[in-house]
């Protein structure tokens, strides 16, 4: 029954970012906010709103583990399993913005921080600060690199109503919350039943269905052939799932995290972040760096369990 919850409660989350995500264009449209300004902040945001939910609602119930674990597991799906897919159904990738000197390095430069701050054992309500204060350098350095995101066109078509758009709100906002409630709760049931860590539970099950979002919107840009803006997704993302999640959920309650003991999860999390870098700084936009990502993947879940 657990299981049937769980599954039921990450459509619930999935589902209700996407109606948050589309009705806060519609209103960001309305208002005549800029393309850029919509992009990089509802989509790299919004895609990001499930890792925020899950590790919130976590923090909340005591269960830090799945928290940290969410954010760690959702770096190494995004990079590992996300790109691996864009790179091997994407036809033709060759993005016109250079993404090893623009982009990079803000795919490593949460994760050090993360490491830095935990080595006394705790994510405390400062480092929570401090993780907020470093989204904000990252949306102000997206101002000054004017980097834009493409918008749905047939949703700027769409006719603007306040009264539509403030009731889907609402209930992509309780889909959310809701399904962020019943996730933890039986993710937790889910752990204690088949005798699993809260910590695999978060950095698997957990992380890999908050990747969904992500994984539908980068299928899509490849698809598209938009590569390029798939992956600047995923690093928008991950700088979001470490500043934004984990620095709210630390100032609610302080983390605890455990860095010897999760050693290997987040090792992973650092290594595929450095591939990415590899793989930008000699544009191997390939299948072959499909391949390898999603070999990776594969080793860390054999490990793990």
């Amino acid at each position: 029954m657990d299981i049937f919850i769980f599954v039921v409660a990450m459509g619930a989350l999935i589902y209700g970012a996407d109606f948050i995500i589309e009705q806060s264009e519609k209103i960001a449209l309305h208002f005549n906010i800029s393309a850029f300004v919509i992009g990089a902040t509802l989509i790299a945001l919004g895609t990001s709103l499930p890792e925020m939910a899950v590790s919130v609602s976590a923090s909340m119930q005591g269960s830090g583990d799945i928290a940290v674990a969410n954010v760690i597991g959702s770096t190494i799906f995004n990079i590992a399993l996300v790109l691996g897919v864009v790179f091997l159904i994407a036809k033709n990738i060759n993005p016109e913005r250079d993404l090893f000197a623009k982009d990079s390095a803000w795919s490593l430069f949460p994760i050090l921080i993360f490491i830095l701050m935990s080595i006394d054992g705790q994510l405390s309500m400062l480092d929570g600060f401090l993780f907020l204060i470093l989204m904000g350098a990252y949306l102000l350095f997206l101002i000054q690199s004017n980097q834009v995101e493409e918008i749905d066109e047939d949703l700027a078509k769409e006719k603007f109503a306040w009264g539509k758009t403030i009731a889907l709100l609402a209930v992509g906002f309780v889909f959310v919350v809701g399904g962020a409630d019943f996730a933890i709760q039986s993710a937790g049931n889910i752990a204690r039943d088949f005798g699993v860590s809260e910590w695999i539970i978060g950095l698997f099950l957990v992380a890999f269905g908050t990747s969904l979002p992500e994984l539908t919107v980068a299928i899509k840009a490849a698809r598209a052939n938009n590569a390029d803006m798939a992956i600047g997704a995923i690093i928008g993302s991950n700088v979001a799932n470490f500043t934004m999640v984990l620095g709210v959920s630390s100032i609610i309650n302080p983390l605890n995290v455990d860095l010897s003991a999760n050693f290997f999860d987040i090792t992973a999390a650092v290594i595929v972040s450095v591939m990415l870098v590899f793989i930008t700084a000699n544009k191997l936009y390939n299948k072959s760096a499909g391949i390898v990502l999603m070999t990776v993947l594969a080793l860390v879940i054999a490990n793990s369990f």
